[in-house]
């Protein structure tokens, strides 16, 4: 796939993704997917720029074309299989030089996999609930020490008629039972 074969399909497919979504997308905004100031550009990447520049703010096109090039990713991934190779493709042949469009589409997409690299929904809850489950946890274990009169290193010994051994097995189970159960629901 060569460089212009590459921007095209990239190109094509948000265009495609704006008409899904209702999304207007001048022409002006589909050249300027084009832009690059290394290699060649269709034409002078000057006045494009600052034709561009007089009509748009760039924070805004950046955050509306990525969201695009997102949604098309998503949406050629449930419905054909050899679109994605194609993106992939046309990413691979970009990334050997200097070209905007890979910013727009890399705002959230890992150019290597085209996977998405945003967060997903209620991320952050999700963390801070693991971080209270951990305090929880470690409440729960400060409080069979003093029930079970597990020591610790350096505590002062208490007597129980549990032998020290066992309660320290015991305590090494749930602290290894307990993290093997935060790693898994995080990973979800």
């Amino acid at each position: 796939m060569r460089v212009l074969e590459a921007k095209d399909f990239l190109v094509q497919q948000t265009a495609e993704q704006a008409t899904l979504e209702h999304v207007p997308l001048s022409d002006l905004e589909k050249r300027m997917m084009y832009f690059t100031e290394t290699d060649k550009c269709l034409e002078d990447p000057i006045a494009l720029n600052d034709a561009f520049e007089a009509e748009y703010h760039t924070d805004e096109y950046e955050s509306k074309i990525s969201k695009l090039t997102r949604h098309a990713h998503s949406r050629i991934k449930k419905e054909n299989p050899e679109a994605v190779r194609k993106w992939k493709e046309a990413i691979q042949e970009l990334s050997k030089g200097d070209h905007y469009i890979l910013i727009l589409c890399n705002e959230g997409l890992d150019l290597a996999s085209g996977v998405s690299t945003e967060r997903p929904p209620y991320d952050q809850l999700k963390l801070l609930l693991a971080g209270l489950w951990v305090v929880a946890i470690m409440m729960s274990v400060l409080f069979l020490e003093a029930h079970f009169g597990i020591p610790w290193i350096g505590g002062p010994k208490t007597t129980s008629s549990m032998p020290r051994w066992l309660r320290q097995i015991l305590l090494t189970l749930l602290i290894l039972g307990v993290a093997r159960y935060l790693v898994k629901s995080l990973d979800t």
